[in-house]
């Protein structure tokens, strides 16, 4: 397949790109860096961060899928400034279906969404058919983009799918829980200090499963008709507490480090997330996340790699 990835000198769309590379398909990059990085696997071409013009790159890579991995990634500064995730979330998701719409190619479209339009979700698992009921501008920023997916879709025929991502983390995402307590528990302090109770829980998902489930559902969906859409969560389905990923990444690391929580509770941020997957893997027939305690030993792997070369240089 040729595959457009918008974002992807981000974490997201960069960790999508090289895989699906990896898989043999051809993937060009949209970003707003002037070049693509030494690793990027394909072509690529700078835009900005709202997407302007990208209906001439569309003409000229006729892509079979676009996977928009561009936009905003974070609770907290959409709530230090929301017009900023407004321009970088809304605005760059229209720019794109515009795009298309205005375009000659007419590809798959997958537009990440997030599970912060659940808000903090009563029940578990949480299903498609919950009501959304985001509880920071970032989660009602993705669920106005579904809004203008759909739209997109039933005014113009676009074909679009909306894939609602829970807690996604990997090697090269330098940021958010994972990478935090990997961080604390490499460092030189013997106390590991976290900002909430440890009771909350997420469900956590490795970004080569995101990839391989997107793949996936290219190859099921890529004959759907004009005005196809589909709004499905990418999870792996289970629940894991932060007390549970912190006390195993502490044995796999630093098993002598004390782990202390503060008891806060930052604005935006659900108690409990577990995505119910049935409709993901009904799709995906032959998906399966891999274990958690694997994908965590990947990244510290990763993590750790460079500080070995460099000792040993």
């Amino acid at each position: 397949m040729r595959i457009l990835i918008t974002g992807s000198s981000g974490f997201l769309g960069g960790s999508c790109g090289r895989f699906a590379a990896r898989c043999g398909h051809e993937i060009a990059g949209v970003g707003r860096s002037p070049a693509a990085g030494s690793d990027w696997p394909g072509a690529y071409a700078s835009v900005n961060g709202e997407l302007q013009g990208i209906s001439e790159i569309l003409d000229r890579f006729s892509p079979d899928v676009i996977f928009h991995a561009a936009g905003t990634a974070s609770v907290g500064a959409s709530f230090d400034d929301p017009f900023a995730d407004f321009q970088g979330s809304v605005v760059a998701c229209e720019n794109l279906l515009d795009g298309v719409r205005r375009s000659t190619s007419r590809p798959l479209i997958f537009i990440p969404s997030s599970a912060a339009v659940y808000g903090d979700a009563h029940s578990l698992p949480i299903s498609e058919s919950a009501h959304i009921k985001p509880i920071s501008p970032y989660g009602v920023h993705k669920a106005v983009c579904e809004t203008l997916a759909r739209g997109w879709a039933e005014s113009f025929g676009l074909r679009i799918v909306v894939s609602r991502l829970f807690s996604v983390f990997g090697p090269s995402q330098k940021r958010l829980l994972v990478w935090e307590l990997f961080n604390q528990l490499s460092g030189k302090s013997g106390q590991v200090t976290l900002a909430g109770t440890g009771t909350e829980s997420r469900d956590f998902l490795y970004v080569d499963d995101v990839a391989r489930a997107l793949l996936q559902l290219s190859a099921a969906l890529r004959d759907v008709a004009p005005g196809y859409f589909q709004i499905l969560n990418v999870a792996s389905g289970k629940e894991t507490t932060v007390a549970y990923l912190a006390n195993h990444l502490r044995d796999m690391v630093a098993p002598q480090k004390e782990i202390s929580y503060q008891g806060l509770v930052r604005p935006g941020d659900p108690s409990h997330w577990r995505a119910d997957i049935s409709k993901l893997t009904a799709l995906a027939v032959d998906w399966r996340p891999e274990p958690l305690c694997d994908a965590l030993a990947r990244c510290i792997s990763s993590w750790r790699e460079p500080a070995v070369l460099h000792h040993e240089a």
